[in-house]
């Protein structure tokens, strides 16, 4: 499996703190079967706590963190990426290497978790015609999405890549974000599965459990958003965005789901 979005390097944002936490994160993911993890730093402006996000930089910590994975035999290979908060001048930020993934064709975009910003679909059509194709982070948390989950159908017909969060499928991150999360997967509309890990405890890397649930849903096909679909990013190959036909009898999973929120 390929991990697309994650917060791994020890003290460079919100994610891992330590090199030893950042270590026994990683070892929980090649544990899952885990394979490629792209670290995906948050990005929103070129200063953040101090600290000048410089391709550089970010891409001394990957290889600083890869030579520790290599000296500790963690079969894992580490990408460089970010997680890019929504801007109006997303289109002045797409040559920087670091906020696209390797081959600069896709970016990772994150909203506030209150808002859909105005404008933002007339923004990613003018990355899509630029030669960047938007993945919108985790869209089953942000609240107008959770109340309006067409919206997500309308990212996807401007060529969006939807990204969701395993913790949004397994419940962690809480009930409003699994219902949508487990709507959008049952509509046909997620195309990624992403760990977004940021610790070793609540939000650690839950792909391999997400992926069981998403397969409950839709079958084997839910295989791809962590393998095909993000091998794909990575290589900047594209990728199928139209809306698969929606699963029919997802009521197994959705009573599971229930009867926790309820119980």
């Amino acid at each position: 499996m390929i991990d697309l979005h994650n917060h791994i390097i020890p003290n460079m944002d919100d994610g891992s703190k330590t090199l030893e936490m950042s270590l026994k994160m990683l070892r929980c993911a090649a544990d899952q079967g885990i394979t490629d993890v792209v670290n995906t730093v948050h990005f929103q402006t070129a200063r953040l706590d101090g600290i000048t996000f410089e391709y550089k930089l970010v891409k001394s910590k990957i290889e600083e963190l890869q030579n520790e994975l290599d000296k500790e035999e963690i079969p894992i290979k580490l990408h460089m990426g970010a997680e890019v908060f929504y801007l109006p001048n997303l289109m002045e930020l797409k040559d920087n290497p670091l906020l696209t993934f390797d081959h600069g064709k896709y970016m990772l975009v994150e909203f506030p978790v209150d808002q859909v910003p105005n404008g933002c679909q007339d923004m990613f059509f003018k990355l899509k015609l630029a030669g960047v194709t938007p993945i919108i982070a985790h869209p089953e948390r942000i609240k107008p999405i959770q109340k309006d989950l067409s919206i997500v159908r309308r990212f996807i017909r401007g060529g969006c890549v939807i990204q969701i969060d395993a913790g949004s499928l397994t419940g962690s991150l809480g009930s409003s974000s699994e219902r949508a999360a487990l709507e959008i997967v049952q509509q046909g509309c997620c195309h990624i599965i992403g760990s977004d890990a940021h610790d070793d405890n609540r939000r650690n890397f839950l792909l391999a459990e997400a992926l069981e649930i998403a397969k409950e849903i839709m079958g084997k096909k839910a295989e791809d958003m962590v393998t095909v679909n993000p091998q794909n990013i990575l290589l900047g190959e594209p990728i199928e965005t139209h809306v698969e036909t929606p699963v029919s009898q997802p009521k197994t999973i959705f009573q599971k789901v229930r009867r926790r929120i309820l119980f």
